[in-house]
């Protein structure tokens, strides 16, 4: 059977999504997973409040309610980080005008405060290029645990065309600077993007 997304409603998704956040938390003590799109943002205790956390995942789902009521395949093809009401965006379009609409979509949001529109337009040509590039996520991430351990999951982690972003928040910007360094060092990464937010230690 073939479910088609363009017919779930805003007022399905919504609830479906808030269950699973829900129950995400419950099995964990220590984090809480927000997602949406064909990403996850895992924050971990003490880099931000749980009311902020909270904040950010409503924004998030509703951002991809929005996105899947469009069409245009906007919530498959776009990946959205959510810090504190600030929103990276990032992903392949076809065109400027499905960009565009992607980011008066996300305005459109309550609490939305900030967005960074990092969206390309093209495509993954071919095959080799979508899977280079989820091969080179997966090598940051691990990177991202060698380098700094258990913080590495505060931090998010998108690859379009060998380019890496980095979203997040952190209290230790020198364990950011050695990690950076470390992504450089991956084959096919061709820049790195850093949109972590530096906190200072309370």
């Amino acid at each position: 059977m073939v479910i088609k997304l363009k017919k779930i409603t805003k007022t399905l998704i919504t609830p479906l999504f808030l269950l699973l956040i829900l129950f995400n938390l419950g099995c964990s003590p220590t984090s809480i997973l927000a997602t949406g799109g064909s990403s996850a943002l895992v924050v971990a205790e003490g880099e931000r409040s749980m009311g902020t956390v909270i904040d950010d995942t409503t924004i998030k789902v509703n951002v991809a309610a929005k996105f899947l009521n469009a069409g245009n395949n906007l919530f498959v093809n776009v990946n959205t980080s959510v810090l504190e009401g600030r929103i990276l965006l990032t992903g392949l379009v076809d065109n400027q005008e499905i960009r565009i609409d992607a980011v008066r979509l996300v305005w459109e949001v309550e609490g939305v405060k900030e967005i960074i529109n990092e969206i390309e337009i093209g495509n993954r040509s071919t095959l080799k290029d979508y899977a280079s590039d989820l091969w080179i996520n997966t090598q940051a991430r691990a990177v991202a645990a060698k380098t700094v351990g258990i913080k590495a999951i505060t931090f998010n982690f998108e690859t379009i065309q060998g380019k890496i972003y980095i979203a997040g928040i952190t209290t230790r910007p020198d364990l950011l600077d050695n990690m950076i360094s470390a992504l450089k060092n991956i084959k096919g990464v061709n820049e790195i993007v850093n949109y972590v937010i530096i906190k200072e230690q309370q």
